[in-house]
């Protein structure tokens, strides 16, 4: 079965699981890494993941997934947070982001560069407003961005 059917299969037994945790589902990955195969659920929510939202999403949606049974091979089932600098798929992430630093990757140079850091200042679906450390503004359309994520300055 493909990763990706089996991610989507994953993502709809799941979600309503942790919409009755009031969490956020951000992610399903399915991933063969050296022999074993995982199945990696991400989730989130405001002020941060604790072990014990892990473990009210990993109890539930483990019995779902014996109960049905939608992966023919065995695997290992991690719930976790996805982690502070991770990269934003969908609109919420971006939203959530708006005012912190971010580093933004692009698929070919854009002015020169493949990578920008700065501050994302503007979201609007389609393109994202940066500020440089020049004060620039800078925008840029989703389409040329293969990676957007915030990053923690120390």
């Amino acid at each position: 079965m493909a990763n990706n059917k089996v991610s989507e299969i994953v993502k709809n037994i799941a979600t309503p699981i942790t919409d009755e945790q009031e969490l956020e589902l951000v992610d399903v990955e399915f991933v063969r890494e050296g022999k074993d195969w995982y199945l990696r659920v991400y989730i989130d929510k405001d002020g941060g993941v604790t072990l014990d939202d892990c473990e009210a999403v990993s109890r539930p949606l483990s019995e779902k997934l014996d109960e049905m049974d939608p992966i023919p091979q065995s695997y290992i089932l991690e719930v976790s947070s996805p982690g502070v600098e991770r990269p934003f798929r969908t609109s919420r992430d971006f939203e959530k982001a708006i005012g912190e630093n971010v580093r933004v990757k692009f698929y070919k140079a854009m002015n020169g560069r493949k990578t920008i850091e700065g501050i994302l200042e503007k979201y609007d679906g389609e393109t994202v407003t940066i500020l440089t450390d020049n004060d620039e503004r800078e925008i840029y359309q989703l389409k040329d961005i293969s990676k957007i994520h915030r990053i923690i300055m120390i």
